[in-house]
């Protein structure tokens, strides 16, 4: 008997771990969180975002100045900065790099985060977040129709920019190292990738 209940015991206990481990969030909840850590929802997985090394912040500084800088030139909405959340649903909550709401948009923006899908979406990669922004956080942005998306990578100095076109993302231009970029959707915005860097 000692051996059933031991085993029973056992059981009850992954039942238990797997419960915790299948457990959706959501932005509320997540919200409510009491600590200084930086977290993501996707498709109600609540994931940890580690703080960005150099490389990511000096990348994120020069691409935030060159998009605030057009934006605002041109009254065509407001520039976000990480961290920022970004909820797209209940059980979606990201905090991309920038954050780009076209003035039409410009009531998903509350105080507390950005309630609904933003027009442009900048991540920048890093070692640890390749599988998540390359494939996860694309397939997601996607799926809520984020307009333009960009992947930047800092170590390898490329920056991919992609449209969405019948729900899925087409690349409209890279470059690496050095090369011409353009944005379909802020119209006007052309720069040299070695400006970035």
């Amino acid at each position: 008997m000692v051996g059933s209940a031991g085993t029973f015991g056992y059981i009850r206990v992954m039942a238990t771990v797997l419960e915790k481990q299948a457990k959706r969030w959501t932005y509320e909840e997540y919200y409510r969180l009491d600590d200084d850590q930086r977290h993501e929802i996707i498709d109600g997985n609540l994931l940890m975002t580690p703080a960005p090394d150099t490389w990511h912040q000096d990348w994120s500084r020069e691409i935030s100045m060159l998009l605030v800088t057009h934006v605002k030139r041109h009254q065509l909405g407001k520039v976000f900065i990480a961290p920022v959340d970004v909820v797209l649903d209940p059980e979606n909550t990201v905090q991309p790099d920038l954050v780009f709401i076209a003035s039409a948009n410009l009531g998903i923006v509350q105080r507390r985060a950005i309630f609904g899908t933003p027009d442009l979406l900048v991540e920048l990669i890093s070692p640890t977040s390749v599988r998540r922004d390359r494939y996860e956080k694309r397939e997601l942005y996607a799926r809520f129709g984020v307009k333009e998306y960009w992947i930047g990578d800092p170590a390898n100095k490329s920056l991919e920019i992609l449209t969405l076109r019948e729900g899925r993302y087409d690349l409209h231009r890279a470059a690496e190292i050095q090369g011409k970029l353009t944005s379909l959707l802020l119209q006007g915005l052309e720069f040299d990738l070695k400006e970035i860097q």
